[in-house]
């Protein structure tokens, strides 16, 4: 490498750093906001360097909603993304195996439904909900978010079995076994970095979703979001120590979740077409 090349190297890498640096502000902000009172978060200059306290978080627990709605955020999402994942798995299989008439069609019709502005189906979906008796259950706000997740998982999971020889089938099948061995113990773990980076994908939406938990959910299915639109503003004003402490608690899931995964997401966004690199 020249000196030339290596100089341009860095040059790149600390642009990188800057970009990264400068997008993560707001969020470094919120999570040292959480640590101050109220007059720490609106002085200024801003204060960097001052004393923690922890009084946020203890009054944010302090909410009999906080840890009901923490808790139903996580059961939500989690029963949501099985069922999701089960089912996309299982449709992406087909299409990608058996190929029926107008698979093309279907496939894009499946991802015009995510594209479909949620402000748009807002009233159908409520009316609907409303008449079948599902608002504010359980059964009902699982089945939204298992509904809205499919679509996106199928396209993720098809790319992968795509990219697996149907050989792999043939070869089962031919040595006497059935289909659903094919499907549960050739196939399934070929695609498992799919999985997970479905997963991830549609754990974003689900877990930072408002409008439709607000619409159609009740006080006892509610999550983290409508907690956080509903009690933002107190005594008139923004309720900053509120927000800032309810944010920083709800990033940690999906921080998590995306640093140990992160060399999933990659995969998921070309669709398997890289799959041996993981």
């Amino acid at each position: 490498m020249t000196a030339q090349t290596s100089w341009r190297t860095r040059a790149y890498y600390a642009v990188l750093w800057l970009v990264a640096l400068l997008f993560f502000l707001p969020v470094l902000w919120i999570i040292l906001s959480s640590f101050k009172d109220l007059n720490g978060i609106l002085a200024r200059p801003p204060q960097f360097i001052f004393t923690p306290s922890l009084e946020n978080y203890r009054e944010l627990f302090r909410l009999p909603e906080m840890v009901r709605d923490l808790r139903n955020s996580v059961i939500i999402s989690l029963a949501a993304l099985l069922i999701a994942l089960v089912v996309a798995y299982l449709a992406a299989y087909s299409f990608s195996r058996f190929k029926p008439p107008g698979t093309d069609l279907f496939m894009f019709l499946l991802l015009s439904i995510r594209m479909v502005p949620a402000a748009a189906v807002v009233v159908p979906v409520f009316l609907m909900y409303t008449a079948f008796g599902w608002k504010g259950t359980w059964g009902g706000v699982i089945l939204y978010y298992a509904m809205f997740s499919i679509p996106f998982s199928v396209w993720i999971l098809k790319g992968f079995i795509d990219g697996v020889s149907p050989r792999f089938d043939e070869t089962a099948l031919v040595n006497g076994g059935s289909r659903w061995h094919v499907i549960i113990n050739v196939i399934l773990p070929q695609v498992r970095p799919g999985l997970i980076a479905a997963f991830i994908f549609n754990l974003i939406f689900v877990w930072n979703e408002f409008l439709f938990n607000f619409i159609v959910s009740s006080a006892q299915t509610e999550t983290i979001p409508v907690l956080l639109a509903t009690n933002l503003y107190s005594d008139g004003g923004l309720n900053w120590t509120f927000m800032t402490a309810l944010t920083t608690l709800y990033m940690i899931p999906p921080i998590v979740f995306i640093f140990f995964f992160q060399r999933y997401l990659l995969v998921g966004m070309t669709f398997g077409t890289v799959r041996g690199e993981v």
